[in-house]
């Protein structure tokens, strides 16, 4: 690898590292009731900085295939096939026991009682990029790499049809009558749903996987041409023009097609597409152009093994609400916040918790960087 290849590497790791580290803090407020807006996603249309954190993983999934690409090219259909499904399913499985972890619950008694598999989430974050993976990597092995970003294009207006043709009349992007909420229902059950917006609805639904695709297509994009284009300024233009434009086609298509993360709208994958290239344009700017790297390793850390460190970051936080302490059997979690954190206030405290857990994580990652321990599947 040549030292522009290296760097642009760098950028993609270091806007991975990004992706991982800002999913962390979000995902463990020390109290779910004070959250800073930011922090938190969107209640139905609209957009916040927390709502950019899951398009760009997908996003730097495409990345990754735009690097990979090189070392298949050479290998037969039938060992290409096998790294590409052993690798979506093993996502996949890893996000569906996450689900069902720690496998057992407490009863009234104290006692311990299994998580009947009847009422386990199906679909979740590591599904949807499971199947991001496998789809995208499959029609950019098989299909020519043009027709695939015309696809990609073509799943987010199919997307939007058959919302407005099987949703609600009244409204097609109703979270309890759209679409997507249907087909889950029908083929997936209503306990294997997400119930955290108080109804059967799962905002990582099968319908809603469609759109995503093209997170990981638009991805594979941007990998390809910054790989090709190497440190020139008409290519960092060129990022960031397509990223300034795409902003502005979301905005527009949001007067139609409203900006939903819960829904996956076309809309809001242009949007994230957009800021994940201006994203890309700066790091690679700073990293390559500047050749300022100092500050870049903290982020590298959470890059290098961004699988492992997500999955340690949510295992860690279900065994603490799980293990209880003292006679009222608080949570560890809660208790750790109440009696720790709540010090510097509600909102403050809440936020340092999930900092502390963040680099509680980066610290484990940091030890397995030092020892050359890079978790692959």
């Amino acid at each position: 690898m040549n030292s522009s290849s290296s760097q642009r590497f760098l950028a993609l790791d270091v806007l991975r590292g990004m992706t991982v580290f800002f999913m962390i803090v979000v995902n463990t407020p020390g109290s779910w009731e004070y959250i800073w807006a930011p922090l938190q996603h969107a209640a139905w249309h609209g957009f916040t900085p927390t709502d950019l954190v899951f398009p760009t993983f997908m996003f730097v999934v495409g990345n990754a295939l735009a690097f990979v690409e090189k070392k298949w090219k050479g290998l037969p259909d039938s060992k290409v096939l096998r790294i590409i499904f052993k690798r979506s399913l093993i996502i996949f499985l890893l996000g569906y026991l996450m689900y069902w972890f720690p496998f057992v619950h407490w009863n009234a008694e104290g006692g311990l009682d299994f998580n009947p598999v009847a009422n386990t989430r199906i679909m979740g974050v590591l599904q949807r990029i499971a199947l991001g993976y496998l789809f995208a990597a499959l029609l950019l092995r098989y299909l020519k790499t043009e027709f695939v970003y015309r696809l990609g294009v073509v799943f987010l207006l199919v997307y939007w049809l058959l919302l407005l043709l099987f949703g609600d009349r009244t409204d097609p992007f109703s979270i309890a009558t759209g679409a997507g909420t249907r087909l889950d229902l029908w083929l997936l059950g209503e306990s294997h749903l997400y119930h955290g917006e108080g109804i059967a609805f799962d905002p990582e639904g099968l319908l809603s996987t469609l759109p995503s695709i093209s997170n990981v297509i638009f991805g594979y994009a941007a990998g390809k041409f910054i790989k090709e284009k190497g440190k020139t300024w008409e290519g960092l233009a060129k990022l960031l023009l397509t990223g300034f434009v795409l902003i502005a086609l979301a905005l527009l298509w949001h007067l139609v097609f409203p900006i939903n993360k819960k829904l996956w709208t076309g809309s809001f994958v242009l949007l994230t597409v957009g800021i994940d290239l201006v994203l890309l344009g700066a790091l690679t700017y700073i990293t390559d152009f500047l050749g300022r790297t100092r500050w870049t390793y903290f982020f590298e850390v959470f890059g290098k093994n961004p699988l492992f460190i997500y999955l340690l970051s949510e295992l860690g936080a279900i065994l603490l609400w799980f293990i209880p302490l003292g006679t009222d059997r608080q949570p560890v979690y809660s208790w750790l916040y109440e009696n720790i954190f709540r010090h510097a206030g509600n909102y403050l405290g809440s936020f340092l918790f999930a900092i502390c857990f963040t680099l509680f994580c980066w610290l484990i990652g940091w030890i397995l960087d030092r020892k050359k321990i890079y978790v692959r599947v």
